[in-house]
């Protein structure tokens, strides 16, 4: 270890001489207004094995650091704290061996060790996997906004070495957790007045606790187009990129056409897609496929798709006009539901959608387990029990789903059609309907 990084470690851990300070300076890497993450529980029992690395990922600015943070002021155990977009921990990072040597030196076993925005290293993938490799006894819990083998020379794999854990912006159950069941009037007006909320400015924690969260959602936008994009991604026609984000805004909910998009943007349609995927890998947009009853026919269909958060999609197009005053109402209603959905079910091909030649379709096809299927369709009516459409009623025949769901402002209903229960699902009790599944 060079002088120089031994010195920067001893003033980014200053509780390496002191271990009773740790609680105390980790709080202060918690943002002013901390709202408590879902995630927490299921983190805290998996970050005990040390054999494995653990992979946080998520969006840019979702809250990975904090809620690591936050768990590390509940122990008491030593700690390791390595900020990864530094020259010298780029340099260190080249030779995994000898920084396991050194992490043994620095912390006693039973420790851990936190390697922050790991993605900003040029070979991610083979640090961590060597560092695991080397046997260090530590758990070793390291953060990032992309997969991590995007950026990697090698695309080192850390299959058997590592457990991924996602952490999307703030879900409708994070931000509407303090608010009561009782008085019930009560209840359902803070609950709408949140999804309100949701729907315009997204989860982002920061935008979600600003006085002004566009500027945020702006920076955000800034932070990803011009800096990740132009910068760490290397996108050849940054421009291109940026119109490329616009127009996915402008049509959630559509199916993705490689060939038009292309046309409009002045890039080939092999562009478009590779452009995509770093969107994806990025986890600012997803492409649910369709489901069609059978993986390889569903490869050939073309996706739709969908933001992972609503305040980012309206600050790139659809601005943050009150709800009642929109034109996009009805598709800002299904990107809400769809991003409440990826939150939850993170298995490749849990959640499709459904269509077919003849126009017939329905929003979202929901696998939350193998051979479990849930059909759910999103209005933004407030009607008390709207008429079913002829597309929902054709898959129902057609796949006999467990249930079906319509998702809209009106009252819960039940009913059943055939061996399916049908249920109205008020927008305002859908992280319940998704806590019972």
């Amino acid at each position: 270890m060079t002088p120089e990084l031994a010195d920067f470690l001893a003033r980014t851990n200053p509780w390496l001489q002191d271990p009773a300070r740790l609680a105390r300076l980790a709080r202060h890497n918690l943002p002013p207004k901390w709202i408590p993450r879902l995630a927490t529980e299921d983190l805290d029992q998996v970050l005990e094995d040390p054999r494995k690395a653990h992979l946080l990922v998520g969006p840019r600015q979702a809250g990975k650091s904090s809620l690591t943070w936050a768990m590390l002021t509940r122990r008491s155990e030593p700690l390791l704290y390595v900020p990864c977009d530094n020259a010298l921990i780029e340099e260190w990072s080249r030779n995994p061996h000898l920084a396991a040597l050194d992490i043994a030196a620095l912390v006693p076993v039973g420790g851990r060790v936190f390697l922050e925005e790991a993605q900003a290293l040029t070979e991610a993938g083979r640090f961590i996997k060597g560092l695991i490799d080397a046997r260090i006894a530590r758990p070793l819990v390291a953060t990032g906004s992309a997969s991590f083998h995007l950026l990697s020379r090698t695309r080192e794999s850390l299959a058997g070495r590592a457990t991924r854990h996602h952490l999307w912006p703030l879900s409708l159950a994070e931000v509407a957790a303090p608010i009561q069941a009782e008085p019930p009037a009560l209840f359902h007006q803070r609950r709408r007045r949140a999804i309100e909320g949701m729907m315009l400015f997204g989860g982002y924690p920061e935008a979600w606790t600003a006085p002004e969260p566009q500027p945020v959602l702006s920076e955000l936008v800034d932070a990803f187009v011009l800096r990740d994009a132009s910068d760490r991604f290397r996108v050849g026609h940054p421009g291109a990129f940026r119109r490329l984000l616009g127009l996915a805004a402008g049509q959630i909910g559509q199916v993705v056409n490689h060939s038009e998009w292309g046309r409009v943007l002045g890039i080939s349609s092999t562009t478009v897609s590779d452009y995509l995927t770093i969107l994806e890998e990025t986890h600012i947009l997803r492409r649910p496929r369709p489901y069609v009853g059978g993986k390889r026919a569903e490869l050939t269909r073309a996706p739709k798709v969908f933001f992972v958060d609503n305040g980012l999609r309206n600050q790139l197009r659809g601005g943050f006009t009150e709800l009642e005053r929109r034109a996009d109402v009805g598709p800002l209603h299904e990107n809400l539901v769809f991003s409440e959905l990826v939150k939850r079910f993170t298995r490749p091909g849990s959640i499709r959608c459904w269509r077919t030649s003849n126009g017939a379709e329905v929003d979202f096809v929901l696998e939350p387990e193998p051979e479990r299927l849930i059909g759910i369709e999103v209005k933004a009516s407030t009607e008390a029990r709207p008429r079913l459409p002829r597309g929902c009623r054709s898959f129902i025949s057609a796949y006999a789903p467990e249930q079906f769901w319509m998702v809209t402002r009106g009252p819960a209903w039940e009913d059943t059609l055939g061996q399916t229960r049908l249920r109205g699902v008020p927008l305002e009790l859908l992280p319940e309907a998704l806590d019972a599944l």
